[in-house]
């Protein structure tokens, strides 16, 4: 299996882990009485099967875009510190005539 396959993979059963806690974690401190709603209805697995699979898509896209960004080679150059500084533009006083207004 190729590694960007396999990195995919794991990064998928991670983030659907991260959300499947995320969701107990929801349902368990009752946040917005969305625990109540759930445990009170009789089709609350479909609420509670959604947010996992929704949540699971969005925290395994993170987990995958960290760690791929994470394989990037460092760059040559200067790392921190101030840097070169920039010209600072200062502005020039020019008097101007104007006219009176009546």
């Amino acid at each position: 299996m190729p590694k960007l396959v396999r990195l995919y993979i794991q990064s998928v059963a991670l983030g659907f882990a991260i959300s499947a806690a995320f969701t107990g974690g929801l349902l368990w401190l009752d946040v917005a009485g969305l625990g109540h709603l759930v445990g009170s209805s009789n089709i609350g697995w479909i609420a509670v099967a959604m947010l996992v699979v929704f949540n699971g898509i969005v925290f395994s896209a993170v987990q995958f875009a960290f760690r791929v960004m994470g394989m990037a080679e460092p760059q040559d150059g200067p790392k921190g510190g101030r840097g070169v500084r920039e010209p600072v533009l200062v502005p020039a006083v020019v008097p101007v005539a104007a006219k009176r207004r009546r």
